[in-house]
C-alpha cells in the first residue's frame, strides 16, 4: 500500500492567523497519525507564514511515523534540517517568495549543487527525495545526485485530470517505470485529492508515498479530520 504523509502547513497557517496556539499543531500531527497517516510533512518557508522554524524540534519529538521536511536548501534550511534529522528531506527548487511549489528541479543544470546537498543530508542519516517533473533526462540526472527518491510534481496531472485523465497520467507512468529501472524510489505530491488520487495510484506503478495537505484540510471541513484521512487511505489501497 502507498503511504499517506499528511502535510500540516495549512493547519499552521490557520494557527498563525490569530497569533495563538489554536489549533494546536502538535495535537493535530499526533491525531493525524492516530487516524492512520503514515507520515507528517512540513514545508518551512523563509517568511515562516505557516510552519515556523521553532515548530520543527517540537514536531520531531512527537512524530512517531515518518517525519518529512521539504524546502529549498538555503543555508538556514540546511542548518534546521541537519540539526533536527527528519526521516526524509524533500528538496524543492522554490524561490524564497513562492506561494507554493509549482515546478520540479532541473537536475541537469543543478546536478553538482544537488549532489553536495544530498551528501550532507545523507551523512546525517536523512533520506533525500528530489521534487521533479516526469522528464527522462532529469530523472537520470537525479539518480546521479545520489538521492534515494524523487517526488513527482503532480500539479499538471491534477490540472488536466478532468479533461483527459489518461493523457494526464501517462508521462508519470512512463517515468515511474524508468525510476524502478534505475533504482529511484517514487513519491508524489501537489494537488492530489479524493477525485484524482486513486486513478494516479493505479496508473503509476511502484508509488511508495504521497504527500497531501491542502486537499485534506479542505475536505476535513466537511468530513472531519479522522474521516478524511480514512477516505484518503482507502483511495491508496
Amino acid at each position: 500500500m502507498t503511504k499517506l504523509s499528511v502535510n500540516i502547513n495549512k493547519i499552521a497557517l490557520i494557527r498563525n492567523s490569530r497569533e495563538a496556539n489554536y489549533p494546536d499543531l502538535l495535537k493535530v500531527a499526533a491525531d493525524c497519525e492516530e487516524f492512520g497517516a503514515q507520515g507528517i510533512t512540513v514545508h518551512p518557508r523563509p517568511d515562516q507564514r505557516h510552519i515556523k522554524y521553532s515548530d520543527i524540534p517540537a514536531l520531531k519529538s512527537i512524530v512517531t511515523t515518518e517525519f518529512n521536511i521539504e524546502g529549498y536548501p538555503s543555508g538556514d534550511f540546511m542548518t534546521l534540517v541537519l540539526k533536527n534529522k527528519p526521516d526524509q528531506c524533500t528538496l524543492v527548487p522554490d524561490l524564497p517568495g513562492a506561494l507554493t511549489s509549482d515546478n520540479g528541479w532541473d537536475t541537469i543544470t543543478h546536478q553538482h549543487f544537488l549532489k553536495d546537498i544530498v551528501s550532507k543530508l545523507q551523512d546525517k542519516g536523512i533520506r533525500v527525495s528530489l521534487f521533479i517533473d516526469p522528464i527522462r533526462e532529469r530523472l537520470l540526472a537525479a539518480k546521479e545526485t545520489g538521492a534515494e527518491r524523487i517526488e513527482f510534481y503532480t500539479g499538471p496531472y491534477a490540472h488536466d485530470f478532468n479533461t483527459d485523465k489518461l493523457n494526464a497520467v501517462q508521462p508519470f507512468g512512463v517515468a515511474a517505470s524508468l525510476c524502478k529501472e534505475i533504482g529511484l524510489g517514487i513519491n508524489a505530491g501537489h494537488d492530489l485529492n479524493l477525485d484524482n488520487l486513486h486513478f494516479f495510484k493505479t496508473h503509476v506503478p511502484h508509488l511508495l508515498e504521497v504527500s497531501i495537505g491542502h486537499a485534506i484540510v479542505c475536505d476535513a471541513l466537511y468530513f472531519g479530520l479522522k474521516n478524511t484521512i480514512q477516505m484518503y487511505l482507502k483511495e491508496l489501497v
